[in-house]
């Protein structure tokens, strides 16, 4: 008896530690390049590196990647590319949903090639390949299921087109013109926005000009709303980053044609709180006009970067200017820190700040930003108070709460001025709105990562508060992201899927306030580092931004509440012929793993 108690202790322990080898051994799938290749964290540190794109063993799918072929496939099966493409959207959006964020284990096949290695791939005992296979979206060692023609009988049914974001024409899905064009993504017909064009080669015939797509559930109200409106005073100013899908450094765009006009305009000083300055030729050029007829430029930015500033130019700027500083010389705890403003106050009475780098991508409207210009004596001096503590080298921690009037009449508006970190803006005041809120909260916003934030949005859910956030691709999957909480608990939170940044950090409460600046919603944003917070109460500017937001929400597909978006990747749209390293792993376009197709 004693040794079959032993002997059962020992097969007990045996099989516990078996079976924590094989928990542990579980790894998270991070994205879904297509339904044949996913990147799956290997080394568990919660980012996708070198070595960590797997394909899946004896699988074959179709994708309605344009940067893949179907061709190929689609013949080997009798269909169509305009069945392939159909199949492969349905696909997608199913690998996608059952994939992402998954615990998966895999057994190496020991085939590899330059883009990934090969893989069995299992979700607990279930081998991924042979559930594609099973439910009709794979084809398995070369076989289809019955489930597949089902699935290719309801592909069919679909209005499906390719929408060409740079040119707006949307193409049949046989179309070579659309098929060989860039910058396209396969939309439902009832999603193409109102404005776009038919393509003439494959819609227009001698005895139609155009073939529409009416819908009999909807049909599409997808129209631009307006990016800027006026008080007289204060001018509120919103990038559309849906339609600019390559930065430029022309300064054409209305945030920097004003922030230029201003600058020409500027008589006596220019006071620049910003994170740093990367070259647009019309803008520093102003800047250097200005200087020549005797206005006085000073300059705080931030240098704790990897002991440099984030932006390349920024020496042409501090060159310029009759004093400049950075919080280089904070403490040494604060290395981290940083000087994450973007404000100038020019001739002690104009003030223009908000979200929006110094940059070609800011600059330009490529990312989601937003810029107001206020014209007001006392809350310029409240800036240049703020602006000066940093010059004298007082950063982050080390400065001084304003004993200043906050809270201003700006025509219609009543403005509140906040800073981080001496104000704690989240805590203080914005958890105090949401808590409040009646009707809605609406999020466009970078990131949220704030936790304090994140519970009082899940508690405003829950009593009926419609909230609604738009996030940026490139934080989504980060481990402080508070999107997978906030799914969790029913908030709708969407996935913006454009080459730009969603880097708006801003609130819009109930037609009532506007809350906005150069803080993120992150315990970072309102404990460490330099930002400003405007807390604006105007309900004309407030449906203004409501509006604005709509838009947005309504541009981006439904199935990104519930998926992740590679910041570059073929879904990502535009970010695959940008030029810019959306997602900074050092690879570019058509050199990053989300943009080459990897074929089986």
């Amino acid at each position: 008896m004693r040794k079959f108690t032993i002997s059962f202790i020992i097969l007990a322990l045996t099989m516990f530690i078996a079976f924590e080898i094989y928990r542990h051994s579980d790894k998270v799938v991070l994205k879904v390049i297509n339904p044949n290749v996913l990147q799956i964290d290997l080394n568990n540190n919660k980012t996708i590196d070198d070595g960590e794109t797997i394909c899946a063993a004896n699988l074959e799918t179709f994708t309605s990647n344009l940067l893949i072929s179907q061709e190929t496939l689609a013949k080997k099966y009798n269909l169509s590319i305009k069945d392939a493409i159909s199949l492969g959207f349905m696909t997608d959006n199913y690998a996608e949903t059952l994939m992402e964020n998954q615990k998966v284990h895999l057994k190496f096949t020991g085939r590899i090639t330059p883009e990934c290695r090969y893989a069995d791939i299992y979700i607990n005992t279930d081998n991924y390949s042979e559930k594609m296979y099973k439910n009709g979206y794979g084809i398995y060692n070369g076989k289809i299921s019955n489930a597949f023609n089902k699935n290719l009988e309801r592909a069919r049914k679909l209005r499906l087109v390719i929408l060409n974001h740079r040119s707006n024409k949307y193409h049949k899905l046989d179309c070579k013109y659309g098929l060989i064009a860039h910058d396209t993504v396969v939309v439902y017909a009832n999603e193409l926005p109102k404005n776009a064009a038919a393509c003439k080669f494959c819609h227009i015939s001698k005895t139609m000009k155009s073939k529409r797509f009416p819908n009999s559930a909807k049909t599409s109200t997808i129209i631009p709303a307006p990016a800027q409106i006026s008080n007289g005073n204060m001018k509120f100013l919103l990038t559309d980053f849906t339609t600019k899908l390559k930065p430029d450094r022309n300064c054409t765009s209305e945030v920097c044609q004003t922030i230029l006009n201003e600058i020409n305009r500027s008589k006596s000083t220019i006071d620049m709180a910003i994170y740093g300055f990367e070259k647009v030729q019309p803008l520093e050029e102003a800047i250097k006009e200005a200087v020549k007829r005797g206005v006085k430029i000073r300059l705080v930015y931030d240098d704790t970067t990897k002991g440099t500033s984030y932006y390349p130019d920024t020496p042409n700027i501090k060159a310029i200017s009759m004093a400049h500083n950075s919080d280089k010389s904070s403490a040494a705890s604060e290395i981290n820190y940083i000087m994450h403003n973007k404000f100038l106050v020019i001739d002690n009475k104009t003030v223009i700040t908000g979200s929006m780098n110094y940059s070609p991508t800011g600059l330009s409207g490529f990312n989601a930003n937003n810029l107001i210009v206020i014209n007001s004596k006392d809350i310029a001096k409240l800036y240049t108070e703020e602006f000066e503590q940093m010059l004298n080298g007082k950063f982050h921690t080390a400065k001084a709460r304003s004993a200043l009037p906050r809270s201003f009449l700006i025509e219609t508006s009543k403005v509140s001025v906040y800073f981080s970190p001496q104000d704690r803006v989240i805590t203080n005041y914005i958890i105090p709105l949401v808590n409040s809120a009646k009707k809605y909260i609406y999020i466009p916003a970078f990131l949220i990562t704030h936790e304090g934030l994140s519970k009082a949005l899940i508690n405003a859910k829950s009593r009926g508060i419609d909230v609604k956030l738009i996030l940026d691709a490139t934080n989504i999957s980060s481990y402080r992201s508070a999107s997978k909480y906030l799914r969790m608990a029913n908030v709708p939170v969407k996935v913006e899927n454009y080459a730009g940044k969603m880097h708006s950090k801003s609130i819009i409460i109930d037609d009532k306030y506007i809350i906005t600046g150069s803080m993120n919603f992150s315990n970072s944003g309102e404990k460490k580092n330099d930002e400003n917070v405007l807390i604006i109460e105007d309900t004309r500017l407030a449906i203004f931004y409501r509006n604005f937001f709509n838009y947005l929400w309504k541009k981006i597909p439904d199935k990104y509440l519930k998926q992740n978006v590679r910041a570059e990747s073929w879904n990502s749209i535009g970010s695959c012929s940008d030029g810019i390293d959306n997602n900074f792993d050092g690879n570019i376009d058509s050199a990053d793993a989300g943009c080459y197709p990897i074929k089986q």
